[in-house]
């Protein structure tokens, strides 16, 4: 199985994908949040020994380190809150929601099987994420505002298609990417399936939302708001990666926002989706959302190099 940034490595949150960051499992793991650990560990080293630094310095660096330093609205949980905020009566929430872990648990046996630790079945995988897919199709027609079946349908596009659907290399360049289940799709399928993708994962985060920043959220919504925003930022992210490539073109429906983006662009929304993952919940998006920051990494390789020359001229 993949991890989580790249693709699927389980299904949880209702019952989306456990995790939504992270490497290759043949890679190091999680490479931007060791990244970001040396950054803050070098940078507190530092810190202690510079009787030049002020207050105000200290702040601006932890306000780089820490992407929520600064005052914000603390994150309000409600247990007593409708676990969906358009699905309050509990018995439709709750037909629902066995649908989708129907669908989810069939997603997760396809996947043991791909990794061999179940028998292979005689329908090709492709084939099987596919019929699942259908069946996330009809729970959305049904219920359009179910934001946890949005995004679970998101990742199990990008588990078929690929991480770098978004943008489309020259026949000479090797992608990196894991190999998606469909190598061989269409221009045309790859940009329908790239506006879904999308699309789910904006109208997920915009149906969960709280109206204002001292609303109330109930524990369910918030676990799969910030799986969503994690998802949508490492899928930013991982775009923004492929864009540095030579003769690389974007392949988004000129409708959507992203078609007019350039690499920066990209990184620093996926910096920000990381930012609300983390205020909803998920510990790494939060680390990864300064290291994802390009104004936040230029910003600490000047106050590293400034250091540097500080503390060289005091030795």
């Amino acid at each position: 199985m993949r991890d989580a940034v790249h693709g699927p490595l389980g299904f949880g949150a209702e019952f989306g994908f456990a995790a939504v960051v992270g490497c290759h499992a043949d890679k190091t793991s999680y490479p931007l949040t060791s990244h970001l650990h040396a950054f803050t560990h070098s940078t507190t080293t530092h810190i202690l020994i510079m009787p030049s630094l002020t207050t105000h310095d200290l702040s601006i660096l932890e306000k780089i380190k820490d992407p929520e330093a600064g005052p914000s609205a603390p994150l309000l949980i409600d247990d007593s809150l409708p676990r969906d905020p358009h699905l309050s009566d509990t018995t439709t929430y709750q037909a629902v929601s066995i649908q989708e872990r129907t669908i989810i648990s069939s997603f997760q046996e396809i996947e043991l099987r791909i990794a061999g630790l179940k028998p292979v079945s005689s329908q090709p995988p492709l084939s099987e994420y596919l019929d699942c897919i259908k069946q996330l199709d009809a729970l959305i027609e049904e219920y359009p505002k179910y934001a946890s079946a949005r995004n679970n349908r998101a990742q199990a596009l990008r588990r078929i298609y690929g991480d770098g659907i978004l943008v489309r290399l020259p026949d000479s360049q090797s992608s990196e990417d894991a190999a998606p289940l469909d190598a061989s799709a269409s221009n045309s399928t790859l940009l329908s399936v790239s506006t879904t993708i999308l699309t789910d994962l904006s109208t997920a985060i915009s149906l969960l939302t709280p109206i204002t920043p001292f609303a109330a959220i109930s524990p369910q919504a918030a676990k799969t708001l910030s799986q969503a925003y994690t998802q949508r930022g490492a899928f930013y992210h991982l775009t923004a990666k492929r864009l540095r490539s030579h003769e690389a073109e974007l392949r988004i429906n000129e409708s959507r926002l992203e078609a007019r983006w350039k690499t920066i662009d990209f990184e620093e929304h996926a910096s920000n989706d990381f930012m609300l993952g983390g205020r909803y919940g998920n510990e790494i998006a939060k680390a990864l959302a300064v290291s994802a920051n390009p104004t936040a990494k230029l910003c600490g390789e000047m106050v590293r190099e400034a250091m540097r020359k500080e503390y060289a001229g005091a030795t």
